[in-house]
């Protein structure tokens, strides 16, 4: 992607652990040697992470253990003091960063006084805030008028996450995805000192998902522009719409995180918004309970439909979203079937 910032984030901090992918390499990649007989070992916070990070790795003879269990909320996913030592004994830890992993804060502290290392990769996407590209201006306005009210009563502001109004919800862009193959790669060419493996299987995972980012676009291209709009359970689709040319014109929870909470105004205000949508669907989070969209569904009556998305996690075997490939691709073809209905 073109204007991504150069230098990395990259601390002395950590997330990790259960889910372990050994590979044997891809296609055209050799043995990077690593820092151990297995190679370089590198642990990653979410699964779509894990994922990416694991062809990766595996393509430079290294592995990759991935922090957060299939169907995880990364919200709120705290680990095991098990997890704390593998983060300290790897060579680098990937987290995505923006404050997504709000329930690892401690437990990455403590691991950065044991000398864990830790890349964060969201920081250096060209980060958008939550009310940016692809939102509904009356939207902004309205959470900037919400903002200002819980700042003159003293209140604190649930909405944002810990790193402030950024949106940390980054792998919901694939080009975004493929410049953080291409960001790991290069630290762990220096890690290893084999730049020129880590350079070209960098590369090559990049090029896959430069190729999926295609596909996406070619799936949702049967959805004309007046129906390019998106209602979500929250607020995790900014980077999507930015992307691919849509409106997020409303969520169910407000902000960015799982762990909000609406208001009865909040969701009063949203069903009248769903009402005067062009295409009344809710996507919703398949990982949540959907309690609280079929509320709201069943508030703006008969025509109102509910349509699940893969968030923040990938799915389980036989769920199309086994991988971050399939994963994307699927949200992105029940999107194009929900809003051409």
């Amino acid at each position: 992607m073109t204007g991504r910032r150069a230098g990395l984030r990259l601390a002395a901090v950590v997330g990790v652990t259960t889910a372990v992918v050994l590979g044997t390499g891809l296609a055209g990649c050799g043995n990077a040697g690593g820092t151990g007989d297995d190679g370089v070992r590198v642990v990653a916070t979410t699964t779509m992470l894990g994922d990416v990070l694991g062809d990766l790795v595996a393509c430079a003879g290294g592995r990759t253990t991935t922090l957060m269990p299939i169907g995880a909320d990364p919200h709120d996913f705290a680990p095991s003091s098990a997890d704390i030592t593998a983060m300290v004994r790897a060579d680098l830890v990937v987290a995505n960063g923006l404050g997504l992993e709000e329930g690892l804060g401690d437990a990455i502290a403590n691991a950065a006084k044991d000398g864990a290392r830790v890349l964060e990769v969201a920081p250096e996407l060209d980060p958008i805030p939550f009310a940016a590209a692809g939102h509904d201006p009356d939207e902004a306005d309205h959470e900037a008028d919400h903002e200002a009210d819980h700042e003159a009563t003293g209140e604190a502001d649930q909405h944002d996450h810990a790193d402030g109004t950024m949106d940390p919800h980054v792998w919901h862009d694939v080009a975004r995805m493929a410049t953080t193959a291409r960001l790991v790669a290069t630290e762990l060419g220096k890690i290893t000192h084999d730049t020129e493996t880590f350079d070209r299987c960098g590369a090559q995972v990049a090029g896959e998902l430069d190729g999926v980012d295609a596909k996406i676009r070619e799936i949702l291209r049967v959805v004309p522009a007046e129906r390019r709009i998106l209602i979500t359970d929250h607020h995790a689709f900014g980077y999507f719409a930015e992307a691919y040319d849509f409106t997020v014109a409303g969520v169910v929870v407000p902000g960015g995180s799982t762990l909000a909470a609406p208001s009865s105004a909040d969701l009063a205000e949203l069903v009248e918004v769903i009402r005067a949508a062009a295409v009344p669907v809710i996507f919703s989070n398949t990982a949540l309970s959907a309690d609280l969209i079929d509320t709201v569904a069943a508030e703006v009556g008969t025509e109102a439909t509910v349509v699940s998305l893969f968030v923040g996690s990938l799915g389980a075997r036989d769920s199309g979203a086994e991988t971050y490939a399939a994963m994307v691709q699927t949200n992105a073809q029940r999107i194009a079937e929900a809003l051409t209905r």
